[in-house]
């Protein structure tokens, strides 16, 4: 295995990225603390999903309460989520960053790694000042990033997010770690913060006597494949030690959306309506990556716990078939929980993919003939949608609720595409 006796790597993350591009787009929100949340007119009983430097500098945390930030900082100011424009901004700045150095990897919708080139490797200073003033210059001054520098990846990142404050301030940071300066700037980590370890991990460790970053450097490889009962640990020992580990090939297990009900929505037939929507939405990702599904889910957060259950499906992915398994569901849900109970959060998910070249039927069911023409149908329906640029044409009434982006949420292992905001 190798171990580079340079930094080979770049590792760029947005600062407070929702929160930024809100304030580029907005000259009323640049220089004032930040706050964004799921849905509009929700007042203090929402959730941060994302905070601008400014609130930061000033203790508010991401997925802190608004009532929490309003405590800290009256002038905090909350915006509704665009994702659709957190999108475009994303494409705009890595169109930005490509005219500087080639970006290997999207790891989301506001981090990234770039593979460095010799020059990169030698002034690493330099090549970083290249892609803020090419954000800065073409972009606009109020979507910042701090990037870190490193033999691999994971320390790449991990430096990325040390260098997150510089003279006491949030953002716009940089961290160069050098072969020849490590361990020492990995040892200064909490253990908690490197990525794969996490705070539920890291209490485990401690009850191992592993208390820092160090502790966990000095361990053995085996032992570390030991504690995460899987090769993952023992790649993640190779990692901090500086080899050049890369990231093991994913397959595509799943497709499903889920979202927060806005309070209107908070009724089974409400609720009801809206996972149909996410799980057309699923439906027709599906299909444009070639897929068919074996199985499907549905979870319900309520008060004072959840529901889940899920069924088989005869590996389709014509919404109709889907659409009725998902009524199923409900069904169930109705059957169990009847009245209105309130429902706080729905996910809907289809598994147990196969490729669409390689579909078996289940000779049981026969009804191929029928499948065939509903796929023919939805077939059609995609073309339409597909040339409008919207849904203009699906199964049953579309109607998104307050706040849109059904299907559209930015998760953070996935960047929307345009067609997930039809």
């Amino acid at each position: 295995m190798r171990k580079p006796e340079t930094i080979e790597r770049l590792y760029l993350d947005f600062d407070g990225f929702f929160a930024s591009v809100e304030q580029q787009c907005n000259r009323k929100l640049r220089g004032r603390p930040v706050g964004v949340v799921p849905f509009e007119g929700m007042g203090d009983r929402g959730m941060l999903i994302a905070v601008s430097r400014e609130a930061k500098d000033v203790g508010i945390k991401s997925l802190m309460s608004v009532r929490e930030g309003m405590a800290i900082c009256a002038d905090l100011v909350t915006v509704p989520q665009k994702p659709d424009l957190y999108r475009r901004a994303h494409n705009e700045l890595l169109s930005e960053i490509e005219t500087v150095i080639p970006i290997d990897t999207a790891k989301s919708i506001d981090e990234l790694t770039c593979i460095l080139d010799e020059d990169g490797r030698r002034k690493p200073e330099d090549l970083a000042h290249r892609i803020k003033t090419a954000i800065r210059d073409n972009i606009g001054l109020f979507i910042t990033a701090t990037i870190g520098f490193a033999a691999n990846r994971q320390l790449s990142k991990m430096a990325c997010k040390a260098g997150k404050r510089s003279r006491g301030l949030y953002g716009d940071g940089l961290a160069v770690w050098k072969p020849e300066d490590m361990p020492a700037p990995l040892f200064k980590v909490k253990l908690d913060d490197i990525p794969g370890v996490g705070s539920r991990l890291a209490s485990r460790l401690r009850g191992m006597a592993i208390y820092s970053a160090e502790d966990l450097y000095n361990l053995q490889p085996k032992h570390m494949r030991k504690i995460w009962r899987s090769v993952v640990g023992e790649r993640l020992w190779y990692a901090l030690h500086g080899y050049d580990i890369q990231a093991a090939a994913s397959e595509r297990g799943m497709f499903g959306h889920g979202r927060v009900l806005p309070p209107e929505a908070r009724n089974p037939k409400a609720a009801r309506e809206i996972s149909r929507l996410l799980m057309t939405k699923a439906a027709r990702r599906l299909r444009r990556e070639g897929y068919y599904a074996g199985g499907l889910w549905l979870w319900l957060s309520i008060r004072n716990g959840s529901w889940f259950r899920q069924m088989p499906l005869p590996i389709v992915n014509d919404d109709q078939a889907i659409l009725a398994a998902l009524g199923v569901l409900w069904a169930h849900f109705s059957d169990e929980h009847p009245g209105r109970p309130t429902i706080f959060r729905v996910g809907v998910t289809l598994f147990g993919l196969s490729p669409a070249n390689e579909r078996q039927l289940d000779f049981l069911l026969e009804d191929d003939n029928e499948r065939r023409k509903w796929e023919a149908t939805n077939t059609a329906v995609d073309e339409l949608n597909s040339k409008y640029g919207g849904t203009v044409v699906s199964l049953g009434p579309w109607r998104p609720p307050a706040g849109g982006h059904v299907g559209g949420k930015i998760s953070y292992t996935r960047i929307p595409s345009a067609e997930d905001f039809w």
